[in-house]
C-alpha cells in the first residue's frame, strides 16, 4: 500500500472480517430484544465486567476483544475538565472534505453522498449541530466555492477528512485546516495529522482516538454519526444522548451487591451464566455485535434474574434513556383506496399469517446489529383477551461454542397509538423492559412487501434507538418495479437504501413458529386470494 493510500492514526485494522462488516446497537446485559436498533455503543458489559473482574481494575481499565487491557473510552469515563462547558444547544460546525468522486464500503454510495446523509441524521440529535460536505476537487471548482470552504474553516469546530489522498489537496488542507481545534481523517493520506481538542494525536492507544477508530471500522451510519458525536462530547461541549454511556464504577458496584447479591452468586455459579460473563469480558465495551452473542450463546434463567435484579428492580447503573423524537415518520393514510383505521392497520401487520406459517419475514434493515441474525420470521396476532395484540420475533443465532445455530424467540405487548398505523410495544426480554413506538410506513396492495419504523428505549439499559424493517413474505426484496416506491418509503424513515443490511434467509429449517390456541388473525382484510409472487 503506498503511503498515500495508507490509514491514518485513527484507523484502525481489526483481526475479524465479521468485525469489520458488521455493527450492533448495544445490549447491556439481559436487555438485548429483537427486532430492535439500539443507539450503538452503551458499554454492554459494564454490569458482567464489575462481577467477574478484580474490584481494584474497575475504575481505569477494561477488556477489549483482544484480551489486553485498555483504557474504558472517554464517553464512558470522564475526567472533570477545568473548562467551563458551552450551554446546552450552542452551535457546533462540522467541515467535511471527502475526496471527488472517491467510494465508500456501503454499497458503494460515494462518500460525498454518505457525508451529506451524516448531515442530517446529526440534526436528529441536535439541530444545533451543522456540518458542511465539501469534495476535494479544489481546482477543478470555481474560486467561489473554494473561498467558501476556506471562510467554514476559519469558524469550524471540527474538520473530518474523508478518503483524501490528492496531493494537492493534503497541502492545501495542511495549510487552511491548521487552525481547527479537532482534526479527524479516515482513510487518507498519512501525511494528514490527526488533532483533538488542539493537540496532534499521535498515539493510538489515545482513548478517544481508540473508541473513534473502532467505531468508524464498522461502516455503517449509526457509527458515522457516533465518531463525531464521540469528539463532540469530548472536546467540544455534553452530548447527552451519551451521558449513559459512562461506567459508574464503585457505586454500581455498591448497589449490585447490596440489592443483588443472591443473583450473583446464583449467576457465578451456574455455568451457562458464568461463560457469559466470560465471553462478555473477551468483548470490546463497543462492539455490541459480540456482547449480543455471547448473551444469546449462553441464555438462561440466572442470567436473567441477574438483569432483572440489577437493571430493572434497583436501576444500578441509574439509567434514563428516552424514546427518541427524531425523526417523526407518518404512518401510510390509506390501504387500497381505503382510509387507514386501527383495524385495517393490525390486519396488515398480521399479514400473511393464516395463508402462511408466519406474517412476514425480514428482507432487509438499517442497522447492522439486528440484520446479523439470520432467517427472521415475524408472528403478529390477536390475543383472547378483548383489544389484546402481540408480536412474536423468531430468529435465528449462531453460538460461541461449536457454532450451532439457535432458535430465539420474543414475545410483545402491542397497543394501538391514537393515530391509525401507529402502535406502541413493550417486552420484558432478558430482565429489562423495552418500549417502542413503530409506525406503519407502507405495504403495498398486494402484501408483497412492507416497511415498518421503529424508535424505542429501553429505560434502565440507558439506551435509544431508531430503525426500520422491510418485509415480504418470502425474505426476498420487492421486484424491480416496485424499486422507487419502496425508496421513497425509506425516504420518509430518512434512510437510504445503501443503509440497508441484508438478512440472511437461506438455510431456515423448522423455525419454532406456531402461535397459541384461540388467537384470531385478520378483521378487515381478506388475504385468502393473495398469491406469493413467481421466482
Amino acid at each position: 500500500m503506498s503511503p498515500e493510500a495508507s490509514p491514518t492514526h485513527l484507523r484502525r485494522h481489526f483481526p475479524s472480517p465479521f468485525l469489520l462488516r458488521r455493527s450492533s446497537f448495544s445490549a447491556v446485559v439481559g436487555s438485548c430484544r429483537f427486532p430492535s436498533v439500539r443507539f450503538p455503543h452503551c458499554h454492554p458489559s459494564q454490569l458482567l465486567r464489575l462481577v467477574s473482574s478484580p474490584p481494584s481494575f474497575l475504575p481505569a481499565t477494561t477488556t477489549d476483544f483482544r484480551g489486553r487491557p485498555t483504557k474504558i473510552p472517554a464517553i464512558l469515563e470522564q475526567e472533570a475538565q477545568e473548562t467551563v462547558d458551552p450551554p446546552p444547544g450552542s452551535p457546533v460546525k462540522i467541515v467535511a472534505v471527502v475526496g471527488g468522486g472517491s467510494v465508500s464500503p456501503l454499497k458503494s454510495a460515494t462518500w460525498e453522498e454518505v457525508m451529506l446523509h451524516t448531515a442530517k441524521r446529526l440534526k436528529w440529535v441536535d439541530e444545533a449541530y451543522e456540518m458542511l460536505v465539501f469534495t476535494d476537487e479544489l481546482e477543478e471548482s470555481d474560486a467561489g466555492r473554494t473561498k467558501i470552504l476556506e471562510t467554514e474553516l476559519e469558524s469550524a469546530d471540527i474538520l473530518l477528512v474523508v478518503a483524501v489522498t490528492n496531493q494537492a489537496s493534503i497541502d492545501w488542507i495542511q495549510n487552511k485546516g491548521k487552525l481547527v481545534p479537532n482534526v479527524i481523517c479516515f482513510d487518507s493520506s498519512s501525511k494528514l495529522v490527526n488533532k483533538l481538542g488542539g493537540t496532534d494525536v499521535q498515539k493510538e492507544s489515545k482513548d478517544v482516538v481508540e473508541t473513534v477508530a473502532e467505531a468508524w471500522s464498522r461502516h455503517n451510519t449509526d457509527d458515522i454519526r457516533f465518531c463525531l458525536l464521540v469528539v463532540i462530547n469530548a472536546y467540544i461541549r455534553p452530548v447527552p444522548i451519551l451521558k449513559n454511556l459512562r461506567s459508574k464504577g464503585f457505586s454500581t458496584l455498591t448497589c449490585m451487591v447490596k440489592n443483588c447479591g443472591s443473583q450473583i452468586l446464583d449467576c457465578l455459579f451456574d455455568p451457562n451464566c458464568r461463560k457469559a460473563l466470560q465471553c462478555l469480558n473477551r468483548c470490546s465495551p463497543v462492539d455490541q455485535v459480540c456482547n449480543y452473542r455471547c448473551i444469546a450463546s449462553y441464555e438462561s434463567p440466572k442470567l436473567e434474574a441477574f438483569s432483572l435484579c440489577v437493571l430493572q428492580k434497583h436501576n444500578c447503573l441509574e439509567l434514563d434513556a428516552k424514546i427518541p423524537e427524531k425523526p417523526s415518520v407518518d404512518p401510510m393514510a390509506a390501504f387500497r383506496g381505503q382510509e387507514m383505521t386501527h383495524e385495517i392497520a393490525e390486519d396488515l401487520f398480521v399479514g400473511w399469517l393464516g395463508k402462511l406459517e408466519w406474517s412476514w419475514r425480514v428482507v432487509a434493515g438499517q442497522n447492522p446489529a439486528y440484520d446479523q441474525f439470520p432467517c427472521q420470521y415475524q408472528l403478529f396476532y390477536r390475543g383472547k383477551a378483548k383489544g389484546s395484540f402481540w408480536y412474536e420475533p423468531v430468529f435465528q443465532v449462531k453460538t460461541l461454542e461449536g457454532g450451532a445455530m439457535v432458535w430465539r424467540r420474543r414475545k410483545y405487548r402491542v397497543k394501538r397509538d391514537k393515530l391509525p398505523g401507529t402502535f406502541n410495544f413493550s417486552v420484558l426480554d432478558n430482565g429489562v423492559v423495552s418500549n417502542e413506538f413503530w409506525t406503519i410506513v407502507d405495504v403495498c396492495d398486494e402484501l408483497t412487501w412492507g416497511l415498518f419504523h421503529y424508535k424505542g428505549a429501553a429505560r434502565v439499559a440507558g439506551q435509544s434507538y431508531t430503525g426500520a424493517v422491510l418485509v415480504s413474505p418470502d425474505g426476498r426484496f420487492p421486484s424491480e418495479k416496485e424499486r422507487k416506491r419502496v425508496a421513497s418509503a425509506l425516504e420518509k424513515c430518512g434512510i437510504k437504501e445503501w443503509e440497508l443490511f441484508e438478512v440472511d434467509n437461506c438455510s431456515c429449517h423448522d423455525p419454532p413458529l406456531g402461535i397459541p390456541d384461540g388467537s384470531a388473525l385478520h378483521s378487515a382484510i381478506d388475504v385468502r386470494d393473495l398469491k406469493l409472487a413467481s421466482n
